[in-house]
């Protein structure tokens, strides 16, 4: 087990604790210390007691100096939220190094109120008001949630043992400072024991959140699926769904393919909501870490790039003969007697008549603009108009091929064939086009 010592009162009491429990238990500790490089001299001041407290143990320390204020710059992150990224990147790194199936970390029951607090002001749901668990991520432990400071600090004094004290604490610019200086004592005047009770509402609101949990994850097997490109919903099960329950799957889609769920608010999450009920059939926006969601009509696509737009291309099809298309797969082309069912055909192919759709063809990609005559009808039509009715999402549109004879789109590849080609009850032959998948 990695035991987090930063040589503050929780973290010497917690590996005091372990060490009394150490042989009884069959526990082999191994002592871990992030030097912050905040505070010049005393950082290391910091680090030089730990290793001494170790060594008085009989323990293995393990210790790195990370300079925390280039990172939290880098980073664009507060001092503190940086600091917490380096911790626990070190503890995981010494974990793994040392083959340890635990981290035990000093969080105690007035920071477990301290950080109801935080997210209450910034804005969080049950998720973040249930703070933190006594077990998360399958290796971070923390025995100590029920403990208060003051018994810690009590232990201690019964024990001995000294501890030191981090000068950035009286620091009340800092938000955890504030609180636990200001807000906290100000609280206690309405309820002496807020801290317990802030606590106890964080124990209850995780057991709900387990419960939560449980549902989102099946509707999430029954309504999502995963692909190369990222993760699909369909529209129309997922607006039938409450609209909490739709903010969770947001969140599980996010996490499944973000790997956290760093800077994403209430306000992105309703964001995407307003895909799923706006009129327009395809939008899409961007969230925070490079993050893409689009509504493509009956479907809500996560990935983690932005769809490419194919390039423009040309292919000349002189005549019979197999032509690889430049966005894969093949253009299948012959002449056949002409077949005595004319509407036996696929989507993906279609009949044509050599006099309305003489060789050479040009097949491209569409353009703005492009016009068509579709069969039976007697006026032009858009060929946007044709992808809209169809239901093509705009991604996929430059993906269609458009077959020309004569300066006409005589075919919109999968969709529609034009009056022009259109064969004839006089026509002995047709020219039979078929698009091959990859």
């Amino acid at each position: 087990m990695v035991v987090a010592v930063s040589g503050g009162a929780d973290s010497v009491a917690l590996l005091d604790i372990l060490v009394q429990l150490k042989d009884r238990e069959g526990l082999n500790l191994v002592v871990a210390h992030l030097n912050h490089g905040l505070r010049a001299t005393d950082s290391d001041g910091d680090q030089e007691f730990v290793a001494r407290l170790a060594a008085g143990y009989g323990l293995p320390c393990l210790t790195k100096r990370e300079d925390v204020a280039r990172l939290a710059r880098d980073s664009r992150l507060s001092l503190e939220d940086a600091g917490r990224r380096a911790r626990y990147a070190f503890f995981a790194e010494v974990a793994r190094a040392q083959g340890a199936t635990s981290i035990a970390l000093a969080h105690h029951l007035d920071d477990q109120a301290e950080t109801v607090l935080i997210r209450l002001l910034r804005g969080a749901g049950t998720d973040g008001l249930s703070a933190m668990t006594a077990s998360s991520g399958g290796i971070l432990k923390r025995p100590l949630l029920q403990v208060s400071r003051a018994e810690l600090e009590q232990y201690l004094k019964l024990r001995g043992l000294g501890w030191r004290t981090d000068s950035t604490n009286d620091d009340t610019s800092i938000l955890r400072n504030s609180i636990r200086h200001e807000l906290i004592p100000q609280l206690r005047r309405y309820n002496p024991r807020i801290s317990e009770r802030l606590a106890a509402t964080a124990g209850m609101l995780g057991a709900d959140q387990q419960l939560l949990d449980g549902l989102t994850e099946a509707a999430y097997l029954r309504l999502a699926r995963a692909d190369q490109e990222g993760i699909v919903l369909e529209v129309e099960p997922l607006a039938s769904e409450p609209r909490g329950l739709r903010l969770r799957l947001y969140r599980r889609a996010l996490q499944q393919l973000r790997g956290d769920l760093q800077r994403i608010t209430l306000r992105h999450l309703e964001a995407i909501d307003l895909l799923i009920s706006s009129d327009r059939p395809n939008a899409r926006l961007k969230l925070p870490g490079a993050c893409f969601i689009s509504r493509h009509y009956h479907t809500l696509r996560f990935s983690s790039a932005e769809e490419p737009q194919p390039l423009p291309w040309e292919l000349v099809v002189a005549g019979e003969g197999s032509y690889p298309l430049p966005t894969g797969g093949q253009l299948l082309v012959k002449r056949l007697p002409r077949p005595a069912d004319i509407a036996v055909q696929s989507r993906r192919s279609a009949f044509l008549d050599p006099a309305g759709a003489p060789f050479p063809w040009l097949v491209r990609t569409f353009r703005p603009g492009d016009r068509f005559r579709p069969l039976g009808m007697n006026g032009l039509m858009k060929v946007k108009e044709l992808f809209i009715n169809e239901k093509v999402p705009p991604a996929e549109r430059r993906r269609i091929p458009l077959l020309e004879s004569g300066g006409r789109i005589v075919w919109v590849a999968g969709l529609r064939v034009a009056e022009e080609a259109r064969v004839t009850d006089t026509a002995n032959e047709v020219l039979w086009a078929e698009i091959l998948d990859p």
